[in-house]
């Protein structure tokens, strides 16, 4: 099956080196094709729209006169435009003018639109409607950091510029480039994931409603605002990866895609496979040329025009199949994923994009958000796999919310821990995450809200009494996140906010709330704030990024579990030198506890192996209760326990939920 998927991707790259130049000619007809800009002094541009009999530029530079600009028709429905200079020399579309495209349809329509390839929209004043913008600044933006090389352990911090404050309002680029970064490199994460950057016109749809692909925001500010965030991040030494929504469009036709050319087939299929049953949105035609086009130089727009590293691809489930998922269940039988179901033109885009990405970038990287599990999708082309570098976990969170809402502390299944944490493809990189921003919308509860609910409002406070509920939620937080990070994947996403259990809920302005900004921001003064617990979460997942940037458990082979016991609620494991120990059980103390450790306990000239506690979630710095003696040292002996050569024994196991975990040094 992965040779015969690979031989169409052969077959469909073939015909581009062939017919169209290669696969680097074709990708950069943004530079020729599409994208209206500025040449020798005049304005060059050009469209597909082949349902059209005739096509005029118009907008402020001509008095809006409809028919004054002529496209010149060419092959295959594209159209060709170039407005000479002016008498001055200079461009006859000044920097700022609004554009439409004038199109003449086939069935006697005359239609403005915006250009599939506009660089820049934005409403004006209440406007619903976006304007298309010509964006051409005599003094743009230059980079000033290179990127650099892409992190062997990816710590990722998944956000979005439009809530990243407490104020309610839509904040800006420049708001988090100066305001957030900066915790975020704290914090220890090493790169960003934004959110809702191709523009959206519709602000709840949380940037799934793409309208315009190639324009950045406007709502956060200007082109030149994001790519100054993205510069400065660099200069942190932060990847930054674009949340791509290649899946399927938004349904407007007045400000999007959609009947472009006043067909319903342009750019997606035409009929009932043209559109997204549950998204009530539009869905690409992947066999198209034109439609390979322009996904494929978007992708390059990005990474080239902004400085994006790679891409979070949304809604790849959605693709690979002519059901989307939806009403499938997938149990893992590779006839769920090999048959008529399967998407092949969809697959081999997929296939292509990521060959493109990495061939002519060779330091980006891509996800791919997949729920079903197909196989090889974290597996090169070459290898006939789909090319994804990472894919994420995408069962860790909801096994956490499954626990946590059906199970007793005491009923907590530990073999099914570990084994939806350790349960992944081999070979395949996985992103784990407890929670990520699907968990924290409307209808939804983040973790910390599941464990300590309406007490959050009430009993956060240093001052006031430490509550059963707010311990046991401090505790169980720390926890769920630390052996998430250490044993759920190659790498690990936080969804911002969440790291210091951001209350309630995340929602956008809509009618529903009364266009309500309330719960769409992040209070992130919570966690700067002494008197409240919640620094003490703040606290521990900042030392905990640091201990994996220290060891670097992420790029280390898979972890050795030589315990997982059901009465004692007990998670042993070793990872990157160190050793995890997790007591998950709600009342139950060991003051003498027998673990097992490939780490020989004598080694020649009298050198023997000791382990300090290297992370410890009952510190009092994060919110415990201090009950272990952090100066104790640990010795392995050659002492066989748990199918394991050597062990130790380890002192002051005590009361409550709390994890510690050791790393080992040699000396005399």
């Amino acid at each position: 099956i992965n040779i015969s998927k690979y031989y169409l991707f052969q077959h469909c790259l073939k015909n581009i080196e062939e017919n169209e130049g290669g696969l680097n000619k074709f990708s950069r007809s943004y530079q020729s094709f599409g994208v209206h800009r500025c040449v020798d002094g005049g304005l060059y541009g050009k469209e597909w729209a082949p349902g059209a009999e005739a096509l005029f530029l118009t907008g402020d530079f001509n008095n809006w006169n409809p028919i004054s600009h002529p496209y010149k028709k060419m092959d295959y429905g594209k159209w060709e435009l170039f407005i000479p200079p002016g008498p001055d020399g200079f461009c006859p579309v000044p920097h700022g003018s609004k554009l439409k495209v004038v199109i003449h349809s086939k069935t006697g329509e005359t239609l403005y639109r915006i250009s599939p390839w506009a660089k820049y929209v934005a409403p004006e004043g209440k406007n619903v409607n976006y304007d298309w913008i010509h964006w051409e600044p005599p003094l743009q933006y230059i980079r000033k950091h290179p990127a650099h090389k892409k992190p062997k352990s990816l710590r990722i911090y998944e956000c979005h510029v439009g809530i990243a404050s407490p104020e309610g309002k839509v904040a800006s680029y420049k708001n988090f480039t100066y305001n957030v970064l900066p915790k975020i490199k704290n914090l220890g994460y090493n790169c960003i994931q934004l959110m809702a950057i191709m523009e959206h016109a519709y602000y709840a749809s949380f940037g799934y409603q793409i309208t315009s692909f190639f324009a950045a925001s406007s709502r956060y500010g200007t082109p030149d605002d994001l790519k100054e965030l993205i510069d400065i991040a660099h200069s942190m030494e932060i990847t930054v990866l674009l949340d791509v929504v290649h899946s399927h469009a938004s349904k407007n036709s007045e400000d999007g895609l959609n009947k472009f050319d006043g067909t319903d087939s342009c750019f997606f299929h035409s009929g009932p496979r043209g559109t997204h049953s549950l998204w009530d949105s539009r869905l690409f035609d992947y066999a198209n040329w034109e439609v390979l086009r322009f996904l494929l130089s978007n992708l390059r727009w990005w990474i080239e025009e902004y400085g994006f590293d790679g891409f979070r691809f949304d809604g790849v489930t959605s693709m690979l199949y002519h059901h989307h998922g939806i009403g499938a269940s997938f149990s893992g039988d590779y006839h769920e994923y090999f048959g008529l179901q399967v998407d092949e033109e969809a697959l081999v885009y997929i296939m292509l994009a990521n060959h493109m990405v990495h061939f002519l970038h060779p330091e980006c990287l891509t996800i791919a958000e997949e729920v079903s599990g197909m196989p090889a999708l974290g597996c090169s082309v070459a290898q006939g796999g789909c090319g994804f570098d990472y894919r994420l976990a995408m069962a860790i969170p909801d096994k956490w919310i499954q626990i946590i809402k059906e199970l007793k502390d005491e009923d907590w299944d530990m073999g099914n821990i570990v084994f939806t944490l350790t349960n992944r493809r081999y070979k395949e990189k996985y992103i784990a995450y407890a929670e990520s921003h699907d968990q924290a919308l409307v209808g939804d509860k983040t973790l910390a809200f599941r464990l300590m609910d309406a007490e959050m409002y009430t009993n956060m406070s240093v001052i006031s009494p430490l509550t059963s509920i707010i311990d046991r939620g401090l505790q169980l937080h720390k926890m769920i996140r630390l052996i998430t990070h250490a044993l759920g994947g190659e790498a690990y996403l936080n969804f911002m906010g969440n790291e210091f259990g951001h209350p309630e809920w995340l929602d956008f302005p809509r009618k529903g709330n009364n266009e309500s900004y309330h719960y769409a921001r992040r209070q992130f003064h919570l966690a700067d704030d002494q008197h409240l617990r919640y620094i003490f979460l703040n606290e521990f997942d900042r030392d905990m990024n640091k201990l994996e940037e220290r060891f670097g458990w992420l790029a280390s082979p898979l972890a050795h579990v030589s315990e997982k016991h059901e009465d004692n609620k007990i998670i042993v494991f070793e990872r990157a030198n160190l050793l995890f120990i997790f007591n998950f059980h709600p009342h139950k103390s060991f003051p003498d506890y027998r673990v097992g450790t490939k780490t020989p306990g004598k080694y020649p000239f009298s050198l023997c192996f000791k382990y300090k506690i290297a992370l410890d979630s009952d510190a009092p710095e994060y919110g415990g209760h201090s009950r272990l003696d952090h100066n104790s040292e640990y010795f392995s002996e050659q002492f066989s326990h748990n199918h394991r050569p050597n062990s130790l024994m380890v002192s002051g196991f005590v009361f409550f939920v709390f994890s510690f975990c050791f790393s080992y040094s040699v000396y005399c």
